[in-house]
């Protein structure tokens, strides 16, 4: 199982959120340098959000498909700390997905793959399901977009059926109401999720949370981290994260 750092990206400097609240924010410092820190940890992924790019609408017809403010603090990280990283926020464009996938591992996708679940697997067939998962954000039972600032109204697993559907094999499952409260990931949620592989993210709370995810595909480390829950490089070089 892969236990993830998640660094968040806002205005250059690595933040947390609460319950995805662009306005409850709290800064954490240069996210470069926590990058090289979770490496030194013995992190073996990371796990990065361009938070600004996550919350802007979608481009209108005719303008810019790029629209990626942290694309250069996270070409920074992954040419410092080379090792994987996944990276999401913003990414609703082809030509945004090979921006970033010539510098990263993977690429999520979000809002793009909820308004359009043939987008996902277009980049499937184009980059391959190794590099592509999907970020599926929940709020109640429903799929949160834009930053988890607009409601879609399609329900959670009706949204996975489609993407089983188009080839996605990986995806990262939020419940939005968990996310920075420290409140321990919706496990009910993840029981109800078949035949694809589970990054479990939002909750985290402390070790043995990180322990209860074992047999999922991975889980994200965020907040606990940031606020001392978590012994990070235990969790980094436990068992559980040599499992395959």
């Amino acid at each position: 199982m892969l236990v993830i750092p998640a660094i968040d990206i806002m205005g250059g400097k690595a933040v947390r959120l609460y319950q995805g609240d662009y306005n409850k924010k709290t800064v954490y410092g240069d996210p470069v340098e926590i990058a090289q820190k979770f490496k030194g940890m013995g992190a073996k992924y990371l796990h990065i959000v361009d938070l600004d790019g996550a919350g802007a609408s979608s481009p209108a017809p005719g303008e810019s498909r790029l629209f990626n403010p942290g694309y250069d603090v996270i070409a920074e990280i992954c040419a410092k700390v080379k090792i994987p990283v996944q990276v999401g926020g913003g990414i609703r464009s082809k030509e945004a997905a090979e921006k970033y996938l010539r510098i990263a591992d993977r690429v999520i996708l979000g809002t793009a793959a909820v308004k359009n679940p043939g987008f996902a697997g277009e980049c499937i067939r184009e980059y391959g399901a190794d590099r592509i998962a999907v970020s599926v954000d929940v709020l109640g039972d429903e799929i949160a977009v834009c930053g988890w600032t607009e409601n879609s109204g399609m329900n959670y697993l009706d949204f996975i059926e489609l993407l089983k559907d188009v080839g996605v094999k990986t995806i990262i499952a939020t419940d939005i109401s968990k996310d920075g409260a420290l409140s321990s990931p919706n496990w009910k949620m993840y029981e109800k999720i078949k035949g694809v592989n589970i990054i479990v993210s939002g909750g985290v709370s402390c070790e043995a949370d990180v322990e209860k995810a074992r047999g999922y595909y991975g889980v994200i480390v965020g907040k606990a981290y940031y606020e001392g829950k978590v012994d990070l490089e235990k969790c980094l070089n436990s068992k559980i994260a040599r499992e395959e």
